[in-house]
């Protein structure tokens, strides 16, 4: 969503779009799932939805689909980069060293498949819907 809203939406309404809609449903999923929607890696996880919607800022105006692909595939990267780092730095699991970084990036590695592949499903929803009914309106019109 926040690849697609940097890629769609207009100057700040593109970062605070998918900062509301994480803000508004966080708390909600959290309840289901029984964590802290808040917690000291949340900032780390909405920075990188807003690097996601810099990234989409690149793509306004194309309907191109290696260049979205490879944007689904750099936002799944960052993510996985920016938001596993502070499960090493505040967590317990790993030693703070950089062999535990290392630990900690390797024992992420499937989750970064699932990001991959929801990435890539998403935006291939998003973009195409965009594009079928943008066209359609258009030759309507």
């Amino acid at each position: 969503m926040s690849l697609f809203a940097g890629a769609n939406l207009s100057g700040w309404q593109a970062y605070l779009v998918p900062l509301l809609i994480m803000a508004i449903t966080d708390p909600i999923v959290a309840m289901i799932g029984h964590f802290d929607p808040f917690s000291r890696g949340t900032f780390f996880i909405y920075g990188s939805f807003l690097v996601s919607v810099w990234i989409g800022r690149h793509l306004r105006g194309t309907h191109s689909a290696p260049r979205i692909g490879a944007a689904a595939f750099l936002c799944a990267l960052q993510f996985y980069l920016i938001t596993n780092f502070p499960s090493w730095l505040f967590g317990q699991m790993y030693p703070h060293t950089f062999a535990g970084l290392a630990t900690c990036y390797i024992a992420a590695l499937p989750f970064f498949g699932y990001t991959l592949i929801g990435n890539l499903f998403y935006c291939a929803f998003f973009f195409g819907a965009h594009y079928w009914l943008t066209r359609r309106q258009a030759i309507s019109a």
